[in-house]
């Protein structure tokens, strides 16, 4: 029997991401939008599992329908883990790349490379029909760079170098294919699918 899982969100290239990880024979998912649901409660949590859970438990009680929900954002060390669950408001405006890069930079002038470590984090709040929660987390470790580099990928993937990849290019400069294999959400979706299968 088909399984309709409501992905909070409207953002389509995540909605993409998440359905070609758990492509699990019979599930089918639908955005917000697609599921004609308008949702957007506050984040208040202090921790990315608080604000995924707030997003998940919000559509869950609209639908009773089973609800998959992430938070995600950059942890920097040198910054006591900033700008973290205000990641897409880091600037103050929310879903402003340049502001929230150029503050980034601004926050880090002067910090040599060994202390500019830090990594992406995405958690998942995945609530089934009956409530029931499977949480999930992935990470992907790097480093700040000093400038903008390629213009793939989107918030702060142009400023970070991963570490899998030997700090040689950013996010930013990589294939969307190669970007899912190492990426944070993508490390999360393959540990949920584990856990669910």
């Amino acid at each position: 029997m088909a399984k309709t899982v409501i992905i909070a969100t409207n953002n389509a290239h995540k909605v993409e991401e998440i359905e070609t990880a758990l492509n699990f024979e019979g599930w089918e998912f639908k955005s917000l939008k697609e599921a004609g649901i308008e949702s957007s409660p506050e984040e208040t949590g202090t921790t990315f599992e608080e604000n995924a859970r707030i997003k998940a438990r919000a559509v869950h009680e609209l639908t009773g329908a089973a609800v998959l929900a992430d938070d995600s954002g950059l942890v920097v060390d040198a910054l006591n883990g900033a700008p973290g669950v205000y990641s897409s408001r880091y600037a103050g405006e929310d879903g402003n790349d340049g502001a929230n890069n150029t503050k980034l930079l601004h926050e880090l002038e002067g910090v040599p490379d060994e202390q500019r470590s830090a990594r992406f984090m995405c958690v998942l709040v995945f609530i089934d029909e009956d409530g029931s929660e499977t949480v999930a987390q992935g990470s992907v470790e790097g480093r700040i760079g000093y400038e903008l580099k390629g213009d793939g990928g989107f918030g702060y993937d142009p400023l970070f170098w991963p570490e899998c990849f030997n700090f040689e290019c950013t996010l930013a400069e990589v294939t969307q294919e190669n970007k899912n294999k190492v990426s944070h959400r993508g490390n999360a979706l393959r540990e949920l699918k584990k856990v669910l299968a």
